[in-house]
């Protein structure tokens, strides 16, 4: 897949061995899994960075609280696997609660002492992100980690119960609201504990097949003509542009959280399998051999998460746990601010009360 996209996006003329050369570079680093600036690579795991993160935080290791959405399967439940094994308290929220508790019993297999708790949630519903927030903040909780990860690709169109596309919905819309409704909570607890807050929103680099005039924030809400490689894609722009939007809001408050958007790499993942609509069985073979293991996928949310070199980062995008390019229209910050405002407009008239007040 990386060498299929790699060759696409290069400049086709016959002279272009030079602008190839890079392209080739950076395909083969993916492959041999050589080390960036942060000392990891494409092969560093999930287990990896968390172990030497706990290693270089201060003694005794603070007790930290994350939320991960999406962690019944893959990516999410071996990220949240690994913060649970190195102390942290994982809170799950899932629209399958037989499947929460399944990934809870793996993890307290492994780590009996493991803190895990299950509260319900269907991101494609306002009212129910409403009752998580509640719920969760009921519980007089500190909040350290936001990890949107939860991810849906539908190959056909469908609405949410609030009539937004599914897609969109589910990967942008849902966390968008989630994070608003719980910034005071993790902005108090950094401000309480002197220890930053974390959010990262789980993105992809299929992102940089969006093009600015295909973006268009109505048209995602209400899509006339439908393609669901398109949705996805435009989707995952949303997630870098609202990191990018509210990390200089957060900046502006002198706030002591993060917000960064990483791109977990090419995994074998629920998402991949529905991919197979538009790529022929014998293309993804040849794909198939470049994916991650769903606990090198992990490894990205788990550094930027956890680690103290990303310390003070925020609104960037990251790549097997390496500050990593996004497109230019994922870097535009004029782009990144109206999304936000056009948003946040939206929660405003569906839940007709200020976003701050809508968890009292």
């Amino acid at each position: 897949m990386i060498l299929i996209c790699a060759w696409n996006s290069a400049p086709q003329s016959s002279n272009n061995c030079y602008s190839l050369a890079p392209i080739m570079k950076a395909t083969m680093k993916y492959l041999v899994g050589i080390a960036g600036p942060s000392g990891y690579g494409s092969k560093t795991t999930a287990e990896q960075v968390t172990e030497d993160c706990l290693r270089s935080m201060p003694r005794p290791t603070p007790h930290l609280t994350a939320i991960v959405t999406g962690a019944t399967s893959r990516i999410g439940a071996e990220t949240a696997r690994v913060l649970a094994k190195s102390g942290v308290r994982v809170i799950i929220p899932a629209r399958d609660l037989k499947k929460a508790e399944e990934v809870k019993e793996n993890i307290q297999k492994e780590s009996p002492k493991a803190e895990i708790i299950i509260s319900k949630i269907d991101l494609t519903s306002f009212a129910s992100i409403q009752r998580f927030c509640s719920d969760f903040l009921s519980l007089g909780l500190p909040l350290h980690i936001i990890i949107n990860n939860a991810g849906k690709y539908s190959h056909k169109l469908e609405f949410s119960e609030d009539n937004i596309e599914l897609t969109f919905a589910t990967n942008y819309i849902g966390h968008f609201l989630l994070t608003e409704m719980l910034l005071e909570k993790i902005m108090e607890t950094a401000l309480e504990t002197g220890i930053e807050g974390r959010i990262v929103n789980v993105s992809s680099v299929i992102h940089s097949w969006v093009n600015k005039k295909d973006f268009c924030f109505t048209k995602l809400l209400n899509p006339k003509c439908y393609n669901g490689t398109q949705a996805y894609a435009q989707s995952k722009v949303a997630n870098i542009l609202h990191a990018k939007e509210l990390s200089r809001q957060l900046k502006a408050r002198k706030a002591n959280v993060t917000i960064n958007a990483v791109h977990p790499g090419f995994v074998k993942t629920g998402i991949t399998r529905d991919y197979r609509g538009f790529i022929t069985d014998s293309l993804y073979f040849m794909a198939s051999k470049l994916l991650k293991s769903t606990s090198q996928g992990a490894a990205t949310t788990c550094y930027v998460a956890l680690s103290r070199m990303t310390t003070g980062l925020s609104g960037k995008y990251f790549a097997d746990c390496n500050e990593s390019h996004s497109s230019p229209l994922a870097n535009d910050e004029a782009e990144a601010q109206k999304l936000w405002n056009q948003t946040h407009a939206l929660m405003h008239r569906q839940l007709l009360q200020p976003l701050d007040q809508c968890v009292e």
